[in-house]
């Protein structure tokens, strides 16, 4: 309850430096502003490119099978960090601040004109990689995105069958193989035409993202979207 309580305080000190935070959120107007923002980007897989408006290589060549990907940041110092201790170490509060910023980036563009999906899907987790970390960070994220976004979260929709090797392990060829048959439909009829958004925490290569894409395509969804809290640059920093 503590936990709890400290974060309904309005008077709250900022996560990342423990200076007091002007924003309504524990995060101070200088760390905030100091944050890798995602700035130019491939405005399908959101890809750092260094113009806007551009769709980048990959995405011309093979269109992947969603539409957008929404994201605010790189994955760079601190917010890898911040992923890390959310992801790995349970530090619940630094997941919530995030969801909350990326609420936020969301809200900016559904005011933009992104469409608004009819429900948020959480990527899954195997059953023993979930019963090892003890919680799925994408369904934390997508219930701390669905009531502000007033918007539906399916958790049990999407299932990971499957234990694979963690993606983080593997490069993009092997990330592609390994996802082989690792996603399935609790009820495929579910997404006969609907608009659906994925939430994860990161989006790197994309295989993740463009395996379930196809899935819920092939079962008949009209548009699938991703919501993620980071995108990585390529290897190479470009």
């Amino acid at each position: 309850m503590k936990a709890v309580y400290n974060w309904l305080k309005s008077n709250q000190n900022c996560l990342l430096c423990d200076e007091p935070a002007e924003t309504g959120l524990p995060l101070c107007a200088s760390c905030e502003t100091e944050l890798p923002w995602l700035g130019a980007h491939c405005a399908v897989c959101a890809l750092p490119l260094p113009a806007a408006g551009l769709v980048c290589g990959a995405c011309q060549t093979r269109p992947p099978a969603f539409a957008r990907v929404e994201a605010p940041w790189r994955y760079a110092f601190p917010i890898d960090t911040l992923i890390a201790r959310f992801k790995h170490q349970a530090r619940w509060p630094l997941g919530r601040l995030l969801g909350e910023l990326l609420e936020r980036h969301l809200q900016h563009a559904f005011a933009e004109g992104l469409p608004r999906p009819d429900c948020l899907l959480p990527v899954p987790l195997a059953k023993g990689r979930l019963r090892r970390r003890g919680f799925n960070q994408a369904a934390m994220l997508a219930r701390w995105l669905g009531g502000p976004l007033q918007l539906p979260v399916e958790e049990n929709l999407l299932l990971r069958p499957h234990d694979t090797p963690a993606q983080q392990e593997l490069d993009a060829a092997a990330r592609r193989r390994n996802l082989r048959g690792a996603f399935a439909l609790a009820d495929p009829a579910a997404l006969a035409g609907r608009h659906v958004a994925l939430v994860d925490d990161v989006l790197t290569t994309g295989a993740t993202a463009e395996a379930l894409a196809r899935l819920l395509r092939a079962a008949g969804a009209a548009r699938v979207d991703v919501y993620c809290l980071a995108r990585t640059p390529k290897p190479d920093g470009g």
